[in-house]
């Protein structure tokens, strides 16, 4: 029986702690007026060169007579403040979605993994089930956090979601023949529901598995395979449902058909690396002696091609749209070459570039080290994926890497280790009655 060490529990508790005080500095520090964000701004611009600055220059543009509409200008300047005054608000709560989000689709990619091995009666991963049945125990405590996230933005104490202002609605014909589906009571209803069933198979998932270790026939193992496999149908339609309405609609203007799958490939390949790096941290404390290199090498494997494959749908989104040059989808991408440079070419070279390098030869995907190092760098590549979709639609160019979202991975990433390695303490690390638990063991690659 594992039992989570003394030490791992401070080291999160800290965590937990270290960055609670980060997201509570990100709040206390977010203005409260036009005033207060326009000072912000002027004292950042001063300090940084104007990096960030804001696009006055437009506000100074003057017509053909060489002077603008006073009324047309005083107004036009009074809604850009009130913008920046959100943008700059919104800095806390879009590193705290961001941060809660990537943590919770880490469990959920993980959820979807353990479903695909059951439903396949995989031979090869049974010994590592009951790490993912661990990770998968943050589902309910991240998607209560999300969920808590997502209510508090349709109250109104935020500006993550424009399409939940009345007033931009009232002068947005798009957002209006959208209201029928994006509106505040339906959105959180089917947030409900994507977590009820998630959470509902995560836990009748566990109840089997362990109840299988005490049986005496394959009763439960049967009965977790059919419900892995119906489940899956079930993941396909609320994965996508919820990429639309929790990364997606942040910038409603824009879609993209592709857009479910993509979030899917970066969610379930941070799941797998994931699953690979407690493998390993849980081998070298001296338990999963069964594991051996054959499934690291597989789980890297699974790193290395889910990496590709998320390329493959970065690619094609952004080939099509791009060649496109439809005015409409191609403002997403130009936001982001042009005000978020370094996190968005930085997250194809560490979601791609770096996967490739690192594991593209055979041996190095049975160098725990190596697998560790590859892993790193694709979660922070995948959190930078998350923080690309969410961060320009809120917060436009008044974006850093600072207090507020260091604060926020530092929180949610103890939270996660502290429930996950909690749940790991709670049954045997290894299954004894799955029928395939044998191959598992003798599985060599």
């Amino acid at each position: 029986m594992y039992t989570i060490s003394n030490r791992l529990k401070i080291a999160s508790i800290v965590l937990m702690v270290l960055g609670a005080i980060g997201i509570g500095i990100g709040f206390m520090s977010s203005p409260g007026t036009v005033q207060e964000a326009k000072a912000m701004v002027a004292s950042h611009d001063d300090g940084h060169g104007g990096g960030h600055a804001v696009a006055t220059e437009h506000h100074e543009e003057v017509n053909d007579h060489g002077a603008a509409p006073e009324a047309h200008g005083e107004s036009h300047d009074a809604s850009h403040d009130e913008h920046l005054l959100h943008q700059l608000q919104n800095r806390p709560w879009a590193a705290l979605y961001v941060a809660a989000f990537f943590f919770f689709m880490i469990s959920l990619g993980v959820l979807a993994f353990n479903a695909i091995q059951r439903a396949a009666q995989a031979g090869w991963s049974p010994l590592l089930f009951r790490v993912m049945e661990g990770i998968t125990s943050y589902l309910v405590p991240g998607g209560i956090i999300v969920f808590v996230i997502l209510a508090l933005s349709v109250a109104h104490m935020n500006h993550l979601f424009v399409w939940m202002d009345a007033e931009v609605v009232a002068n947005d014909k798009l957002l209006q023949g959208k209201s029928g589906f994006l509106n505040g009571p339906f959105f959180l209803i089917r947030a409900a529901i994507f977590l009820a069933g998630w959470i509902f198979y995560r836990e009748y998932s566990r109840k089997l598995s362990l109840a299988q270790d005490a049986a005496t026939d394959d009763t439960n193992f049967v009965k977790n395979f059919r419900l892995s496999a119906a489940f899956l149908v079930f993941y396909l339609v609320t994965e996508s449902m919820m990429s639309w309405d929790w990364i997606m609609s942040v910038d409603p203007h824009w879609f993209s058909t592709l857009f479910g799958w993509y979030i899917f490939a970066s969610m379930f390949v941070s799941g797998i690396t994931v699953i690979a790096l407690v493998t390993i941290y849980l081998k070298s404390k001296g338990h999963l002696q069964d594991v051996n290199n054959s499934h690291i090498h597989d789980l890297a494997k699974f790193m290395f091609g889910i990496s590709i494959f998320w390329t493959y749908l970065w690619f094609s989104q952004f080939m099509l749209i791009w060649y496109s040059n439809i005015p409409e989808e191609v403002t997403y991408y130009i936001t982001r070459i042009e005000d978020f440079k370094l996190p968005f070419f930085g997250m194809i070279a560490m979601n791609f570039l770096f996967p490739l390098l690192l594991l593209m030869n055979s041996d190095f995907k049975r160098v725990n080290w190596f697998v560790v190092m590859a892993g790193i760098v694709i979660l922070a590549g995948h959190y930078l994926d998350i923080f690309n979709a969410i961060m320009p639609s809120t917060v436009g160019d008044q974006w850093y890497i600072g207090i507020p979202e260091i604060g926020a991975v530092l929180f949610f990433a103890g939270l996660f280790i502290f429930w996950v390695f909690r749940a790991l303490s709670k049954a045997p690390l290894q299954p004894t009655r799955n029928p395939f638990i044998e191959e598992s063991k003798h599985f060599h690659y």
